[in-house]
């Protein structure tokens, strides 16, 4: 495989696991399950750290730049091109809005 592909391929799965974290954040939360939400909470917290540390640019996008001169929104992932130009809009959104439902419901059950 060539190592553009190897990169793309390894983006899209971590990429795959932190939307699995954000979407089992409010998953957990309804079930009452606040240990588990905030465990999900802390892996994407570091993700959001690191992205922070590099500008807001995942570390990946910089080892497939060295592959390929195509800038595209997605030549870093397999992912379409539209839901990685608002990647971060999109899942940023849905991780603030499930740690503010954490946060209530954690407040109310308390």
């Amino acid at each position: 495989m060539d190592p553009l592909r190897t990169v793309k391929l390894t983006h899209t799965v971590i990429w795959a696991f932190f939307v699995a974290c954000i979407l089992a954040i409010p998953l957990f939360t309804v079930l009452s399950r606040f240990r588990m939400a905030g465990f999900f909470a802390a892996i994407v917290g570091v993700e959001v750290a690191v992205l922070l540390l590099n500008r807001f640019t995942c570390p990946l996008t910089n080892v497939a730049a060295r592959y390929t001169s195509d800038r595209r929104a997605n030549f870093d992932i397999y992912l379409p091109e539209w839901l990685a130009r608002n990647n971060k809009t999109v899942f940023g959104t849905l991780y603030i809005v499930a740690m503010l439902l954490l946060l209530v419901c954690w407040v109310a059950s308390a």
